[in-house]
């Protein structure tokens, strides 16, 4: 799908995001290894969740007739009449999801490979629930998954017991499960999904597992397993384990904040209020909100309640006169690695350049983000510069043009934002690539009020 974006005045209205993503992954696989029943309440419809749902299905027992009606749940996004997404379309959500668990001792062997699509997140955390399960799994993925490093979750797995044989480094890979040993691992690139594949596994290992980061990373895992009542120890930077076998349990999936930096900055860049509801406000989340501060945006965060252990509310954006440009040091990166697309859509509106340093990991994301990001500014008449493992960004604006998204799901929301600030109409192609993440995302910009057209 390809779509026109004019330059908008300014947006209005009340929003809402999918489901987010990091956590629907480790509820599902929650309550599939839960003993008893489990209640799960707007798990966002993206492919990526879907991926970890289809795996799910393959090796449990009871679950596996609801994780298959859910996974194969190909609702998509509707257009509005003619060729102008409109207003009242909602952000696409599925049904509540009953689950039926029956522990970790309940999993069975797969009869095929599990498809792990183009998720990266359901490949490595699965590895970890694989790892002590007493047979023989495959995990494969699309051709942009089985090019991304998977050492860096089989190398601590290894220690503790198991047999993962990767392909150079890279999926697929073939999972002999094993009684484990608990072990201490100090992790040297920040990774919340090898941190919960390492937790998930010592949840079914002898002894304590410990995981030290090198810098803090988002803490889904840990907040899902105290809220069930797991032995988590966290202090001083350290996460601490021991086995456990937990029950069912209810919860509804928060709002996606990294889907909700896309919609924080259309309004930054079209001057206008908005309020996003059902927000996850997990502080391990929301350090782009504090570069966005430092860019000149103003938001107001209030926690509701929530949900598992993870704080629920509404975030506030009012309206943003100028951006100012900005400087991502090394050690904040790894806290806004996935808002780096759209941090960059703002930045390249913003008086000055800002960097973005030691960004490499964005290198071995679904795309070279590095590179897509330079490639895309450029398109629509910016200046931008990957330079080794830094992104460089010129202000200045944009004249409009034409770009892709190459199928990255960030490049095409990114792009589209961007260009809502642009001198001219821009064209993104491919920009379905958001139903990734944001099943749903034209729609709610033009029910917010952007002018987006088909060509």
């Amino acid at each position: 799908m390809d779509v026109v974006i004019h330059p908008s005045g300014r947006l209005e209205g009340v929003a809402a995001v999918p489901g987010d993503k990091s956590i629907a992954h480790r509820w599902l696989i929650l309550s599939v290894t839960a003993t008893g029943s489990s209640r799960l309440v707007g798990l966002p419809l993206s492919l990526d969740v879907r991926s970890t749902a289809a795996c799910l299905s393959k090796v449990a027992g009871k679950a596996r007739p609801s994780l298959d009606v859910f996974a194969r749940d190909a609702r998509a996004p509707v257009e509005g009449g003619g060729s102008t997404w409109n207003a009242g379309v909602e952000v696409p959500a599925s049904e509540p999801l009953e689950v039926e668990g029956d522990g970790r001792a309940g999993l069975l062997g797969p009869s095929e490979n599990l498809d792990c699509g183009n998720s990266g997140t359901s490949m490595r955390l699965l590895s970890g629930v694989l790892a002590a399960a007493p047979f023989d799994s495959v995990l494969i993925g699309d051709p942009s998954l089985s090019v991304r490093p998977m050492e860096r979750v089989a190398t601590p797995l290894r220690s503790m017991g198991a047999s993962l044989d990767t392909t150079d480094g890279h999926a697929p890979i073939r999972i002999r499960g094993a009684a484990l040993q608990g072990d201490r691992f100090e992790t040297t690139i920040p990774s919340a999904q090898v941190k919960g594949a390492i937790l998930f596994a010592g949840l079914a290992a002898d002894g304590t597992t410990v995981v030290r980061e090198s810098a803090p990373t988002r803490d889904h895992t840990e907040r899902a397993l105290e809220a069930l009542g797991a032995p988590v120890e966290r202090e001083h930077g350290e996460v601490r384990i021991r086995r456990f076998q937990h029950g069912g349990f209810e919860g509804r999936v928060p709002g996606d904040p990294s889907s909700a930096a896309f919609v924080i900055a259309a309004a930054a860049l079209t001057g206008s209020a908005l309020t996003i509801t059902g927000v996850g406000l997990n502080p391990s989340r929301l350090r782009f909100l504090d570069v966005m501060e430092r860019m000149g945006i103003v938001t107001r965060r209030v926690v509701e309640g929530s949900e598992v252990g993870e704080p629920v509310g509404t975030i506030e954006v009012t309206p943003c006169a100028a951006l100012r440009a900005v400087r991502v040091e090394a050690d904040e990166l790894p806290l806004v690695i996935d808002e780096v697309p759209v941090l960059a859509s703002l930045a390249i509106h913003a008086a000055g350049d800002s960097w973005f340093l030691e960004a490499a990991e964005l290198r071995v994301k679904e795309s070279d983000r590095l590179g897509a990001i330079t490639r895309s500014i450029r398109d629509l008449g910016g200046a931008a510069a990957d330079e080794g493992s830094d992104l460089v960004i010129a202000g200045g604006g944009l004249d409009g043009g034409r770009t892709t998204s190459g199928g990255d799901h960030r490049i095409a929301m990114a792009m589209a934002v961007a260009a809502l600030g642009a001198r001219g109409p821009s064209r993104v192609d491919g920009v379905e690539a958001a139903d990734v993440s944001f099943p749903g995302f034209v729609e709610t910009l033009g029910r917010l009020g952007a002018r987006i057209e088909a060509p």
